[in-house]
């Protein structure tokens, strides 16, 4: 495996890192078991102190450590800022509260009315394989509950953004965290399979894509591991006839073309009620037609290139099923950008159909589907006919009806008058095809945990 960085905007070769050795991985699977062992004398407090260090240390230098983002996979760099600063809020979230999360719980035996409590406790080091398109963010996600908890973590980043996974490594090593307690591995899967048959390792963290997620899992399943998978989304943005228009507008367009249109949890099929459908296509397309393509370095680009060229043709290919299925383009070229860099023009499309071969495949780019809905009972068939779970959104001034109708959408999480953003506070994850566990809250630290019952 090849781990280079080659600039999105330009298709010009940045940098390259060699493999690690297999000496290098027993090394590190040493190092980690050694602060697993030693973490276990060390209070929390003193590793939320650390944890602190390391925020502290992304706060100071985040034009620094943004830079990579934007170089590496093409994120504007007014976006790259606030991925560190959402990277400093997931740390600063377990510093003042893992060890709240973390505390023994009283239960009380039936049998008796016996007196019983449960222990949360360190397992071993976990080996986190993490994608490109937020590079910071899904790591500290892994990497600071489980360094509060006394688990050592190991990172498998997605190839394209080594530097950005080197980046985060210096940040430890800058904040003074322990030997052992992060590191990074440019290894190949054969590698990570390695570690996860190792009795040092306990646990296995990916986000990625689906077919990522079934060879992962599977190799934990084999070596009897605990898992986590968050993987791919079809997440629909729900707008009924008396949504805010102003409001479901933004919300939607957003949540569709942030990131370029590159995250799990984007806004990738509207569902929109016949009585406001009109008004709705009609302002999504001005607000389509206000982002244009640059450089992402630039602070006035407002629309990125894709991740690189392969994840751009990729989607050409995909469009180009849709179209072929009976679908249609509402708004935007779908004609290939031409040049050496990953651009992709934002498109707006219609007339999807169960039977499209693109149906239930993730569109991960700035595409989006559109849906004209009567009533609420077929949002709900359109919204749950997927074998994916992870998000979704709601738009409507009634309350108290959308979150009757949020209860009816099969998904891990969904957001009412606001497009759906990963929050330290609340759980992280999906169902179905979107995969299982939970990041981030009280229930994120504890996905690693021994949860341990004393009776008595």
């Amino acid at each position: 495996m090849s781990y280079r960085v080659v600039s999105p905007y330009n298709g010009k070769l940045i940098k390259e890192f060699p493999a690690a050795t297999d000496a290098e991985v027993e090394q590190t699977l040493t190092n980690a078991n050694n602060f697993y062992q030693q973490a276990k004398g060390q209070s929390i407090e003193q590793r939320a102190e650390q944890l602190s260090a390391l925020a502290d240390e992304f706060t100071k230098r985040t034009d620094y450590y943004a830079k990579f983002l934007t170089t590496n996979m093409g994120k504007l760099i007014s976006e790259a800022r606030g991925e560190v600063k959402k990277t400093v809020a997931f740390a600063r979230y377990y510093v003042d509260k893992g060890a709240a999360a973390l505390e023994d719980q009283d239960y009380t035996a039936m049998a008796g009315g016996r007196k019983a409590h449960l222990e949360f406790s360190s397992i071993g080091a976990i080996v986190a394989v993490e994608p490109w398109n937020f590079p910071y963010t899904q790591v500290m996600r892994v990497f600071a509950p489980n360094f509060i908890l006394g688990n050592p973590v190991i990172l498998k980043h997605a190839s394209i953004v080594p530097e950005c996974a080197q980046a985060f490594d210096e940040a430890c090593q800058a904040a003074g965290l322990p030997t052992g307690a992060f590191k990074n591995l440019f290894v190949t899967y054969d590698q990570v399979n390695q570690m996860i048959s190792d009795p040092r390792v306990q646990g296995v963290a990916l986000t990625g894509s689906g077919k990522a997620g079934k060879l992962i899992a599977a190799e934990a399943g084999h070596n009897l591991k605990k898992s986590t998978m968050e993987l791919g989304g079809t997440d629909v943005c729900i707008v009924l006839n008396d949504a805010d228009l102003k409001k479901a507008v933004a919300g939607a367009v957003s949540g569709r073309l942030r990131n370029s249109g590159q995250a799990c949890t984007s806004a990738k099929r509207y569902l929109v009620q016949s009585g406001i459908y009109d008004e709705f296509l009609t302002a999504i397309k001005k607000e389509f037609a206000k982002y244009q393509l640059g450089d992402p370095l630039n602070e006035k680009t407002t629309f990125a290139p894709l991740s690189s060229k392969s994840a751009q043709q990729h989607l050409q290919e995909q469009v180009k099923a849709v179209l072929a299925g009976g679908a249609k383009v509402l708004w935007g070229d779908p004609t290939p950008v031409e040049g050496p860099g990953a651009f992709f023009n934002p498109l707006i499309i219609s007339g999807m159909t169960y039977d499209n071969p693109m149906y239930d495949h993730e569109l991960f780019g700035p595409v989006a589907q559109l849906y004209r809905v009567d009533d609420e009972k077929q949002i709900v068939e359109l919204a749950n006919h997927s074998n994916y779970g992870l998000g979704g959104a709601i738009y409507s001034e009634d309350l108290n009806n959308a979150r009757k109708l949020a209860s009816k959408i099969e998904t891990g999480q969904i957001a009412v008058n606001q497009p759906l953003s990963s929050l330290p506070e609340l759980p992280f994850g999906g169902i179905k095809k979107s995969g299982y566990g939970r990041e981030l809250s009280n229930l994120g630290i504890r996905e690693f945990a021994n949860t341990k019952t004393v009776l008595g």
